[in-house]
């Protein structure tokens, strides 16, 4: 299958098309104590997950601050923790060092491949293809060797992870258009969903990347690594900052490039951009993490380009959690 090179704008995105998760991947963690082990690990509830269940997470350092954010499924009995590239190897190195005082098997799963069908009629595309299709009540089912997954949201999204073959054998007969993983990146960021790279890991704790908003944290379930730092931001107040989505029709954004806000005649940091994604028409969407007392009509710019005029775009969920 070819991938087509074009970068659309939300608007411009076909009614059913598939994305070629190349920048994404997933970490494995199977073996007796897989579930115990990893609850100690993570934000969410491990103890909750069973094989239809999909939840979100964070893997945080010993101070609260975050590696990675993740989707966390089960694929042929095995914990996968699906996230970018960008930022797995660093969390892999951190639970493989703990990993090895535990019956646990963790690695990359380099044998799987990961595709997208999205659009508002991917629901009638996959069911041409698989006898079973995962819903809101039963967010992931099993095909055989592939797992299917279900997000909700403005643009309805299936998760398709298995062996390429497999995968390319089953989505061919379709004939959709194929897009390259920044169009994923692109619907995140509309979604409200984090996305870590390189320049950003340990660098928030996770309400500043509006993980209390999506269920990504369970202040129920007891120790797990960064839990104090976690609960005292949560029950204390203290957290400051939170993640925006921005857009822009001037000039371009890159990840890492800082935000700022006016304030009288003066221009001060507001805060860092994590990810862009930058559609031909011109159109450019931003995700960052910015400062909770920001007002809607603050004009914003990116210090590296300082001609732009940045709009907040409204999240799909509430920050209120």
């Amino acid at each position: 299958m070819t991938i087509d090179p074009s970068l659309p704008a939300i608007e411009q995105l076909p009614d059913a098309f598939l994305i070629a998760l190349t920048d994404y991947s997933a970490i494995s963690l199977s073996g007796e104590e897989q579930s115990k082990y990893l609850q100690g690990q993570v934000t969410c509830d491990v103890n909750e997950i069973h094989e239809h269940s999909l939840t979100i997470g964070a893997h945080c350092n010993a101070k609260g601050k975050v590696l990675s954010v993740f989707r966390l499924l089960n694929h042929k009995g095995a914990h996968l923790l699906l996230q970018p590239k960008s930022s797995l190897a660093a969390s892999l190195a951190e639970l493989q060092k703990f990993g090895v005082f535990a019956k646990v098997e963790i690695n990359e799963s380099n044998d799987l491949s990961f595709y997208a069908l999205a659009g508002n009629k991917a629901e009638a595309e996959i069911q041409k293809i698989y006898p079973q299709v995962p819903d809101n009540m039963t967010p992931v089912v099993q095909n055989g060797d592939t797992t299917l997954v279900y997000l909700p949201g403005e643009i309805t999204r299936y998760l398709l992870i298995g062996p390429q073959e497999q995968l390319t054998k089953a989505t061919e007969p379709l004939a959709l258009p194929l897009y390259s993983s920044p169009l994923w990146d692109l619907i995140e960021i509309t979604e409200g969903f984090p996305i870590l790279e390189q320049h950003a890991l340990l660098e928030y704790v996770p309400q500043m990347l509006n993980l209390q908003a999506i269920n990504g944290i369970s202040f129920t379930k007891g120790c797990y690594l960064g839990q104090e730092t976690v609960a005292r931001m949560q029950y204390l107040g203290k957290n400051k900052r939170a993640l925006y989505s921005l857009t822009t029709q001037q000039g371009s954004a890159q990840s890492g490039n800082i935000i700022e806000q006016q304030l009288g005649e003066n221009w001060r940091k507001a805060g860092d951009i994590l990810t862009a994604y930058r559609a031909d028409s011109g159109q450019t969407y931003i995700q960052a993490v910015l400062a909770t007392d920001i007002d809607a009509d603050t004009p914003l710019r990116i210090k590296e380009q300082p001609q732009t005029s940045l709009s907040v775009a409204a999240l799909p969920y509430s920050l209120a959690k």
